[in-house]
């Protein structure tokens, strides 16, 4: 019995010390961690379904803390609730401000109709495209190029990027608002999304 007792405490130590290593990676890390990028740093020692439940396990761990576990399009990363957000700005009113109405009805275009030109752009929106807001939504990485519609001209698809998805903490585009009203579903996203 005592040796069964030992057992049970040494799988406990071990779990314990998986989960902290598991949480010093994601909270180094510039970027999302894919449980892919976990298995490589556990050397293959676990299945991706057995770094799923870790993980499962160290975001239960931090329920009633300022920080929590999320999983986005790229990986797992930490975030401050949004319940702390407010004071976060007004300590830091530095970071980065709100999307612009014009950028925000151009990236719910792209994202509800993807894949889309720039004509289709315009032509759902009803306004002619100012070349600033697609060149900034490539510098940020969440649109791309996707082939070319077989038009004159072949005129460039754009699609949105798992950067995308991860900037408004999201899985897959289907975790998107429902369409009635993709401005406003945007802004709200905006207004919610975690600023890093």
């Amino acid at each position: 019995m005592f040796e069964d007792v030992q057992t049970l405490e040494n799988t406990q130590e071990n779990l314990h010390e998986i989960l902290m290593q598991i949480e010093a990676i994601i909270y180094v890390s510039d970027a999302p961690v894919s449980l892919a990028r976990l298995k490589e740093a556990f050397k293959d020692t676990y299945s991706k379904q057995q770094l799923r439940q870790f993980v499962q396990q160290l975001s239960m761990l931090q329920h009633g803390r300022s920080i929590e576990l999320i999983e986005t399009a790229q990986g797992f990363r930490f975030q401050v609730r949004a319940k702390y957000r407010n004071i976060i700005a007004e300590t830091w009113p530095e970071r980065p401000t709100r999307l612009s109405p014009s950028l925000l009805e151009t990236l719910s275009v792209i994202a509800y109709h993807q894949p889309v030109t720039r004509s289709d752009i315009e032509q759902i929106r009803g306004v002619t495209n100012n070349s600033q807001i697609l060149r900034t939504l490539f510098e940020w990485n969440w649109i791309k190029e996707s082939g070319f519609r077989e038009l004159p001209g072949r005129p460039a698809l754009l699609v949105t990027t798992p950067q995308f998805l991860n900037a408004f903490g999201l899985t897959s585009l289907g975790q998107l608002p429902p369409l009635q009203n993709a401005k406003e579903a945007f802004m709200t996203l905006d207004a919610n999304a975690p600023k890093s």
